[in-house]
């Protein structure tokens, strides 16, 4: 017999803990900064930001290649905003003008 658990309480308690280590680590940068330990908070941020550079590193990447290859959509704000004809009724008229001029012959 599985019992039913809120999902809503095992973010709460991730939320808790994440405060807490928030909270943990300005007490203790602001500890070092009182006490003139620059030596010590140039290290910590240093491993800090190749922490962060090796996550960055091994992130998975692999649903970027679909997104690169999908077709950008048309975007007509500049033109709208400026009153310039766009690129979308740009292309719809000239093809229909080609089109006008080809039948007239």
């Amino acid at each position: 017999m599985s019992r039913r658990v809120n999902p809503s309480t095992g973010r709460r308690s991730r939320r808790l803990n994440t405060f807490l280590w928030v909270g943990a680590l300005t007490v203790i940068t602001i500890a070092l900064i009182y006490f003139e330990q620059t030596a010590i908070l140039y290290i910590l941020a240093t491993l800090g930001v190749t922490a962060l550079l090796g996550v960055v590193a091994v992130a998975d990447l692999r649903g970027t290649d679909s997104v690169a290859t999908d077709p950008l959509p048309v975007d007509d704000a500049a033109a709208i905003g400026s009153g310039l004809q766009g690129t979308l009724t740009g292309a719809a008229n000239s093809s229909r003008t080609a089109r006008q001029k080809a039948s007239r012959k």
